[in-house]
């Protein structure tokens, strides 16, 4: 056993090791597992399931990664957990693998942010550079875009999208969609504002800024439908071209929202 393993730790036969992860005392980790190079495990983990870690992870005591899903269908399938890279994941968090029902995998990016006690169900979709507060819930199949962050105690319902550069209030109980760049609060959530103060940090030019202040009118300022919403946001670029991209990640997320569900408002 390498030495960066402790003695107490349970690693199975056919864990995919990297020799230079570290796992600490009474840490186990099942046999279809792997854990890329630099990633810690810390004491008392537990990492089962078909489960792939990337490089340069941290994960804290009391970790449970790749259990089964809380799914009443599931039947023991080899159904899948994929983490990226240089991820925070503290203490008692827990995050399942997919179901048969929702493609199989939950998959959770890279360079995130993950507090204390935050639960990620089956099928569920984390992007990058994430921050998520203690106690933050996702139930199944929930998609959360690039930069999103999640106050403390937010819980979000099933087949929720919440978009890139998306924030939420603490406490903050999701039902709806939530557009790219919008900030929500309350219970249920609603449409605070856009986060610009996190896009001016992330570097974004005045233009672009200007931009996304136009999506927030569209939507939420001038009375539209959805479908009027949509239509004056994809001529927005005509004026500010490079804001294209920003219009187009909107534009297509605007695109997946079902009648059923809807958008915070």
């Amino acid at each position: 056993m390498s030495e960066n393993i402790h003695p107490t730790a349970i690693v199975a036969p056919g864990a995919r090791i990297d020799p230079s992860v570290t796992i600490g005392p009474y840490s186990v980790i099942g046999p279809h597992v792997t854990l890329g190079a630099g990633t810690s495990v810390g004491p008392h983990c537990v990492i089962e399931g078909h489960t792939t870690i990337g490089r340069d992870n941290r994960i804290f005591q009391f970790a449970s990664l790749g259990a089964i899903p809380q799914d009443k269908k599931y039947a023991g399938e080899p159904c899948e957990l994929v983490i990226g890279d240089r991820n925070m994941i503290r203490e008692f968090t827990t995050f399942n693998i997919g179901s048969p029902g929702g493609g199989g995998v939950t998959r959770i990016g890279s360079d995130n942010w993950l507090m204390a006690y935050v639960h990620i169900a089956h099928d569920c979709v984390v992007g990058n550079h994430t921050i998520f507060a203690n106690n933050s819930q996702l139930a199944g199949h929930v998609e959360v875009g690039d930069w999103v962050i999640l106050g403390g105690f937010t819980v979000v319902h099933q087949f929720v999208r919440i978009g890139a550069h998306g924030m939420t209030a603490m406490c903050s109980l999701l039902f709806a969609d939530q557009p790219p760049f919008v900030m929500s609060q309350g219970q249920p959530a609603a449409a605070r504002s856009m986060n610009f103060e996190g896009l001016r940090r992330r570097g974004f030019s005045p233009a672009r800024i200007s931009a996304v202040k136009a999506m927030h009118k569209a939507l939420y300022r001038d009375g539209l439908t959805l479908e009027q919403a949509q239509a004056r946001i994809a001529a927005l670029a005509q004026d500010a071209p490079e804001a294209q991209p920003d219009v187009d990640m909107m534009s297509g997320f605007l695109a997946g929202v079902s009648a059923q569900r809807g958008i915070v408002r």
